[in-house]
């Protein structure tokens, strides 16, 4: 039976990813690094790869080859070399080791990147609303300096957790790479995150030092952090020292009130900086490729979150991968991502040092001071190469249609050459808006992988076509396939909608859970590998299972992301994305609703699962049948009828997290009567009595 006749004979339409458009290809792709690397693979291998595909198939049939080559062509500095690569029959879990033997330093090779930059050039370039500081890469090697001699003074060592509790600027940068440049791990959460979040976070791994802003800015208002930080830091006996950044210098902050009775000691940075050290060398202390970095935590939703431990090499070494080959990012380039120091883009966009590449951080509101082009007009302004945001932000934008080259003033973009989304699916819509908002020339590289791999499993790619509403392809040494979620079969070549698991091991997977232990190890492998078993049952042979239910255009080899696993829709049988709704509201609702949540309700005594769907409404916009009723038609006619929603409510709000992301697993939980475990993680909470109102209403 073909997917043409399964689909019909369940009321459903053959999937629009069949006939998928094409909207933009390389017009020079034999001048890309992907394309130097690939002819570079075919002449030492004597191979020839017709096709993307081929070239992705040796990297996963090949892994111990492939990253070889990978960690020599990226340029990574190792302190003594490897006793080998890693065994190719190693299981998944537990984790095996890549490059046993040697020893190299990440901060080392953000701060002297083989590319060897000019010391006055940019490094880093930091912005916010209002301001903007320029960092030498000179200027950035000696405060990194000054900050990792001051934390030697302060009796920090390796393996000891270093927190920042900072906003998205050049000092947390630093931070980072001054601890890791001694061995410490670093961790990163939000200045705007609350202080429930931040303690469900830090008490797990018990931090050495704290480094704070005084305050921050966002959106014209500026915000003290006095208040929050005098509740954090009572709750953290660990601390040995809070430093405080005088951020925001109109905004005073009384060192001496942070805590009430003992405490740690609190003071301001440049006192910090003064230290019996503060004229040694630098130093970068030689780690195995192991040793941990950074700490990453999971959403925490739905319960506490997860201290995610990520080592040295393995982060280096994809990041390297991905930007250099997948991103086509150079000596010289510059590269922004608007997000977050608790994101995993923020990482992301630090390894770009690496290359050669100047970084730019941003702190603050998207739409200040400029409405809508606030970073239109900071891509001309800082000339931006590569572009990286939300697939809400472009949404966002695509709501109001704006179109900055043709604004007042307008953003003339030459330097683009790259936008990335991430964070949620980019709907086919928003693809085609942003070609005609930022023009034909730029890759939109739509891409996905997580808090969890500190990377991507699919990837942009110079060397193929994007096609409206699919991420390109798979990333090179990323063996992903798509997993029939009930039999556990292998679907990727179907079409099918199934579960994203990865079945060949990648040197980014997790060094660990906090704490090291056997209790860390039970919720490593309880998150990942519990799941599926390899070819859908090799007894034994556990797979990397992702959470994210995908589907594979078997036409074009692009994957299309439905949401999280946990929130898979599944009214009469039929599973289904929230995403697949959503891109029908953003198609053809977007000057109507603002924004909109897709939930499957399932209580103990309902014998199915009713979709709910939630509309937040724009402003000055009804909800009233009408409307539900063309949404409903819209979804039946662009779907099928098993997808049309049991309920369409109006909302006052989405719940989301301080990323962005909407949160569907918690309302999911109290739309189906359970208790949630735990709610710090969404940035607007409040907006939950809402859902707990309705589902009362609704029991």
């Amino acid at each position: 039976m073909t997917l043409d006749s399964q689909l019909s004979d369940l009321g459903m339409e053959t999937p629009c990813f069949l006939e998928s458009r094409e909207l933009w290809r390389h017009s020079h792709p034999e001048q890309t690094q992907i394309y130097a690397f690939q002819q570079h693979i075919e002449k030492k291998y004597g191979l020839s790869f017709c096709r993307y595909k081929d070239f992705h198939q040796w990297s996963v049939s090949n892994p111990a080859s492939f990253w070889e080559e990978v960690l020599h062509w990226t340029g990574v500095k190792l302190n003594e070399p490897y006793s080998s690569i890693f065994e190719p029959s190693a299981p998944m879990f537990p984790r095996p080791q890549f490059f046993p033997g040697c020893t190299m330093n990440f901060a080392e090779n953000l701060l002297y990147p083989s590319t060897n930059p000019d010391p006055e050039s940019m490094a880093v370039i930091g912005a916010t609303e209002t301001t903007r500081e320029y960092v030498s890469w000179a200027s950035l090697r000696e405060r990194v300096r000054q900050c990792a001699n001051a934390m030697r003074a302060h009796g920090l060592c390796k393996g000891d957790r270093v927190a920042c509790y900072l906003a998205n600027h050049a000092n947390a940068l630093i931070v980072m790479l001054a601890a890791t440049s001694i061995g410490a791990i670093w961790t990163g959460i939000s200045s705007d995150s609350g202080v429930s979040a931040v303690l469900d976070r830090l008490v797990q791994i018990e931090p050495i030092l704290l480094f704070a802003d005084n305050a921050v800015q966002y959106n014209a208002k500026t915000h003290e952090t006095q208040g929050k930080i005098s509740q954090i830091v009572p709750s953290l006996p660990s601390l040995r020292a809070v430093i405080i950044f005088n951020t925001v210098p109109s905004c005073p902050f009384d060192l001496g009130s942070t805590v009430k009775g003992p405490s740690p000691v609190t003071i301001p940075y440049g006192t910090f900086l003064s230290s019996p050290l503060s004229n040694a060398p630098m130093e970068f202390v030689p780690l195995p490729p192991d040793h941990p970095i950074y700490i990453l935590y999971s959403s925490g939703t739905t319960g506490s979150p997860k201290p995610i431990v990520h080592s040295s090499l393995g982060v280096l070494l994809q990041h390297k991968k991905e930007h250099a080959l997948h991103c086509n990012i150079g000596v010289g380039d510059r590269s922004f991502y608007y997000t977050t120091i608790t994101w995993m883009m923020a990482h992301w966009l630090y390894s770009a040092l690496s290359l050669g590449s100047t970084v730019i951080l941003y702190d603050g509101s998207p739409f200040q001071p400029h409405g809508q082009m606030s970073l239109p007009l900071l891509i001309d302004e800082l000339k931006i190469n590569h572009f990286g945001t939300s697939a809400k932000y472009l949404s966002v934008l695509e709501q109001s249609n704006l179109l900055p080259k043709q604004s007042i003033p307008p953003a003339h973009l030459p330097s683009l050459r790259s936008i990335f989304s991430t964070g949620s699916p980019l709907a086919p819509s928003t693809f085609e808006y942003t070609y005609r908002a930022f023009g034909p020339d730029v890759l939109l590289g739509s891409i996905t992988g997580g808090t969890d791999i500190l990377s991507l499993f699919g990837a942009p790619n110079p060397l193929l076509p994007v096609h409206a509403g699919e991420i390109q392809c798979i990333g090179l040494g990323m063996s992903v396939r798509c997993y029939d979620s009930t039999t556990g079969r292998d679907i990727t070549e179907t079409g099918e909608p199934g579960e994203l698991i990865c079945d060949v091991p990648f040197p980014c997977q997790p060094c660990m859970f906090w704490p090291p232990g056997p209790e860390g190890e039970k919720k490593y492998r309880s998150s990942y590998f519990d799941a599926f078993e390899k070819d859908g049952g090799r007894k034994g042979e556990r797979v990397w299972c992702h959470g994210d239910f995908v589907r594979f255009n078997p036409t074009t080899g692009g994957m299309w992301m439905l949401g999280r696993s946990d929130g898979v829709l599944k009214p009469g049988g039929v599973r289904f994305g929230s995403s697949e709704i959503y891109n029908i509201i953003l198609k053809y609702f977007s000057e109507e609703v603002e924004d909109s949540l897709c939930i499957g309700r399932r209580r103990e005594k309902d014998k199915d699962e009713t979709v709910v769907l939630f509309l937040q409404m724009a402003e000055g916009k009804p909800f009233n049948d009408q409307l539900v009723q063309k949404v409903k038609d819209y979804i039946r006619k662009d779907l099928s009828g098993r997808h049309v929603p049991g309920f369409i409510e109006e909302t006052p709000a989405i719940p989301v997290t301080v990323n962005g992301k909407k949160v569907e697993g918690a309302v999911k939980q109290i739309l189906s009567g359970m208790n949630i475990k735990n709610s710090a993680s969404v940035a607007n909470k409040e907006c939950l009595e809402f859902y707990k109102e309705w589902a009362a209403k609704h029991d």
